[in-house]
């Protein structure tokens, strides 16, 4: 058997998260709408358009694609 010559890889890159910005997180605990409301090299801190509630994380996501939305926040 000779080794490959070329493999099939998938990439990911951090999401470079900017203060402000409308995000939705299709899946997992934190699916939903929210705004960035700071950021800095290590945590994302995010604001529920619903509740108000704000959080602190470790920056976690990664860029998927945009979409124009009629509406934000979206109704589940």
């Amino acid at each position: 058997m000779q080794p490959s010559s070329s493999y099939q890889v998938t990439f990911f890159s951090p999401y470079p998260f900017q203060k402000g910005q409308k995000i939705h997180i299709s899946s997992g605990p934190r699916k939903g709408d929210w705004e960035v409301i700071g950021v800095d090299d290590k945590k994302v801190r995010l604001k529920c358009p619903v509740s108000l509630r704000e959080f602190e994380w470790h920056r976690f996501c990664y860029y998927t694609g945009d979409k124009e939305l009629s509406q934000w926040p979206q109704k589940d």
